[in-house]
């Protein structure tokens, strides 16, 4: 989900639960085309080391300020998918009408979809529907919350 007031919630609930996320913006082809998404995720890495490591700051201030603003973008963009290795098994939308290109790459894929579902949306491109209010802040983070807190529990039990 990318909506400005949902994106705080859904970092944190996937971040509690170990999983991707997207809350910024849906670039098109992050599934349909992840081999070359998957590139842009390495130059991430590769710039946040040598930010670690004091590389950037040895540089000029041109190239420091250039590679910075670069890092960030990505960072705004990919940070979610970063630990992403393949294809996700699953995909939870907040506002399917918003993210219809997130829902058109899943279908073209055959991933499933979970989805909050308002009145305004359409029940028949999702595989798991969830009635809800996605425009409220306490409606996502109650139904995130009970997710994020099932897929722990799952997880849990696995590991036991």
């Amino acid at each position: 989900g990318t909506k400005r007031q949902a994106a705080g919630v859904i970092a944190q609930e996937a971040e509690r639960c170990g999983a991707h996320y997207i809350n910024q913006r849906w670039l098109g082809g992050i599934l349909t085309n992840w081999f070359t998404i998957r590139t842009r995720v390495e130059r991430l890495k590769d710039l946040e080391s040598k930010e670690e490591s004091g590389y950037l700051d040895k540089l000029p201030k041109k190239e420091t300020a250039i590679l910075k603003r670069e890092l960030e973008k990505l960072r705004k963009n990919l940070n979610g998918i970063k630990d992403m290795k393949r294809l996700p098994d699953l995909v939870l939308i907040v506002d399917q009408k918003r993210e219809i290109t997130a829902v058109r790459e899943c279908r073209k894929l055959g991933i499933p979809i979970i989805s909050i579902l308002d009145t305004n949306c359409d029940p028949d491109l999702v595989d798991i529907p969830i009635p809800g209010n996605d425009d409220a802040v306490r409606s996502i983070k109650l139904i995130l919350n009970s997710l994020a807190n099932s897929i722990n529990l799952g997880r849990s039990q696995i590991n036991n």
